[in-house]
C-alpha cells in the first residue's frame, strides 16, 4: 500500500471502508497513523539545519555553481523559505509596540503651547568656486 492510498483511507469516512480503517500492513488503525505534515515540516527544519552547517562549515559552499547559482541561496535560503511558508507564513513572536503603549500610562498634553514655525529664509545665489 502506497503512502497516497493510506493517505486516501484515512481521510475516507471509517464506515465507508470495508475493513473499517483497520490497515493491516501499517498493523493498527490508520487514523492513528503519524500526520504527514508533521514529517513534511520537521523534513524541512533538517534540510534547512543541514544546510546552514555545510554553508559555515565548507568553502566551497559559499561559492556559486555554474548551473545553479549561489549554492548558500539553494542550501539555506530556499529550504528556510519552504519552512517558512510551510508554517503559513507566521512571523516570529516580537512584542507588540501597541502593548508597550498601552501599558504606559497616558501622558496629557499642554494645551495652548503652539509649535513654531520656521522661518523661510530667502535664497542666496552663491558664487561658483574657481577652480584653478
Amino acid at each position: 500500500m502506497t503512502v497516497l492510498e493510506t493517505a486516501r483511507r484515512a481521510d475516507a469516512p471509517s464506515g465507508s471502508s470495508p475493513d473499517r480503517g483497520f490497515d493491516p500492513e501499517f498493523g493498527g488503525d490508520l487514523r492513528a497513523a503519524p500526520d504527514w505534515r508533521a514529517d513534511l515540516g520537521t523534513a524541512l527544519g533538517y534540510a534547512t539545519a543541514v544546510g546552514a552547517l555545510l554553508v559555515l562549515m565548507l568553502p566551497a559552499a559559499r561559492g556559486s555553481h555554474a548551473a545553479i547559482g549561489w549554492l548558500p541561496l539553494w542550501l539555506v535560503g530556499m529550504p528556510a523559505l519552504a519552512w517558512w511558508a510551510f508554517n503559513r507564513f507566521r512571523l516570529p513572536a516580537w512584542p507588540r509596540a501597541d502593548a508597550a503603549a498601552e501599558a504606559a500610562p497616558a501622558r496629557r498634553r499642554r494645551r495652548g503651547a503652539l509649535q513654531v514655525r520656521r522661518r523661510v529664509r530667502p535664497a542666496t545665489v552663491r558664487p561658483l568656486p574657481r577652480v584653478a
